[in-house]
């Protein structure tokens, strides 16, 4: 017999670690190659970790809600035959650049002890601890509201192992040191007066009132959001569009593409070849911010934010959208937002973004500030297609007509994005939509 040892996959290139949800296979179960074994859960997609060998399943090393790094063992495989030569070698490297692994006797002992800290100290919607850290607090004898203030270092200011101990070892001299100030302050009161930190808001809770528990999505894209906002320094851009050409042309040739594609023309695809060819002519826009280094992006990977049934949000990635002509564009406008409605999109389906668009219009609505999706640092929202009177020019004179017109929102980092290039990429992207080709070929 082999023991095979089943580890987390690397979900893309910002997930570095996911939240176990669910198993499928219970200790003692047979499993298939390629079976799935339980249910996994990163802050973009919900996915199944698959077995990659054949046999049963004799350890799980974490429970439901535990947060497992990619690359950990999560489970042990017993297999028939003998440990493959990659295995022993992995095994070798393993022990030559780490420390010897724990014993299974210590895993369930780290595993009991992390279940029984999770009563003591309780993740919030803005705070997430991982039992590790929870074990931490409950041998130190941490508080929730004490545990609350440490600043976290990590991923999101997720407070790591690192943090605790640097809080640990700060913490006695923390204590001595409170006396000397406290005398300073008596006899300085006028110098000592400092803003107090910003409490939340009490919320009442009425006998009629109904209290919902936010999703653990819904939890992680408000933590999101607040981050990014605190984050980057927001400032938008607006322009309106005149998509008349555009509306007319569709209206043309949308039965003659459902019938031949077999799929639908909608509206989205046309924009975003609009916003990958202003990507293109506009590269600093087309980047990412790391600390105090920019990151110039090769390939123009559009982020397409669609909603689910549930009214989240998730945005699948077009990659390489700068080189899809308006039918493939189309196909795959379509099929992500199909998926991403059936919660079918693989991990690295919603990974490697590098510039976001919105459709606000879907809802009605005329214009929005959407916030950037890091660690990028722009995001285009689309508005409803309204028929308005305007004015047209023509070389006889102006007059009044009726036309289709748009409004286009652009937020983005000014941090990195001046004024300029702000307003000049929005603008590219409405002129690629106002010198639309009215008889374009499909």
């Amino acid at each position: 017999m082999a023991r095979f040892e089943l580890k987390l996959p690397k979900m893309g290139e910002s997930v570095a670690e996911a939240t176990v949800t669910n198993w499928l296979k219970e200790v003692g179960d047979t499993i298939e190659a390629d079976e799935a074994v339980l249910e996994i859960a990163t802050d973009k997609v919900d996915s199944e970790v698959p077995s990659e060998v054949e046999g049963v399943l004799v350890e799980k090393l974490f429970e439901a809600d535990a947060v497992v790094q990619v690359g950990q063992t999560i489970a042990i495989i017993e297999t028939e035959g003998e440990a493959s030569a990659t295995q022993t070698s992995e095994a070798s490297d393993n022990e030559m650049s780490a420390p010897a692994p724990k014993t299974v006797a210590a895993v369930e002992e780290t595993v009991a002890s992390a279940k029984e800290t999770t009563k003591a100290i309780e993740s919030n919607g803005d705070r997430f601890y991982s039992p590790l850290v929870k074990n931490i607090a409950s041998e130190e004898g941490i508080s929730q509201d004490e545990m609350d203030s440490i600043e976290g270092t990590g991923k999101d200011g997720r407070v790591t192992k690192n943090d605790m101990l640097s809080y640990l070892e700060n913490r006695g001299s923390s204590a001595t040191q409170s006396q000397p100030q406290t005398v300073i302050e008596a006899k300085n009161p006028e110098t000592s007066k400092a803003p107090a930190p910003a409490q939340k808001a009490p919320v009442s809770v009425n006998g009629g009132d109904e209290i919902i528990e936010m999703t653990r999505m819904g939890k992680l894209i408000a933590h999101h959001m607040v981050a990014s906002v605190q984050t980057s320094a927001h400032v938008q851009s607006f322009i309106e569009a005149d998509v008349t050409n555009i509306w007319n042309w569709r209206k043309k040739v949308k039965d003659g593409f459902a019938k031949r594609e077999g799929e639908n023309l909608t509206f989205t695809p046309i924009f975003m070849e609009a916003v990958a060819k202003a990507l293109k002519d506009f590269p600093m826009m087309n980047i990412a911010v790391d600390g105090d280094k920019i990151i110039k992006r090769k390939n123009i990977n559009l982020g397409m934010a669609a909603a689910l049934p549930d009214g989240n949000l998730i945005v699948p990635v077009i990659k390489n959208a700068d080189q899809l002509n308006l039918v493939g564009m189309s196909k795959a406008v379509n099929d992500l937002a199909g998926r991403a409605r059936d919660g079918a999109l693989k991990p690295d389906e919603i990974q490697g973004g590098t510039y976001t668009v919105t459709n606000v219009g879907t809802f009605g609505s005329i214009m929005g500030t959407p916030i950037i999706n890091q660690p990028q640092v722009g995001i285009l929202a689309l508005g409803a297609i309204r028929k308005v009177p305007a004015v047209i020019e023509t070389p006889d004179g102006d007059f009044i007509g009726i036309r289709y017109k748009m409004f286009l929102s652009h937020s983005y980092d000014h941090r990195v994005v001046n004024g300029a290039l702000g307003g000049q990429f929005v603008k590219a992207v409405a002129d690629y939509l106002e010198s639309w080709d009215v008889k374009r070929e499909v």
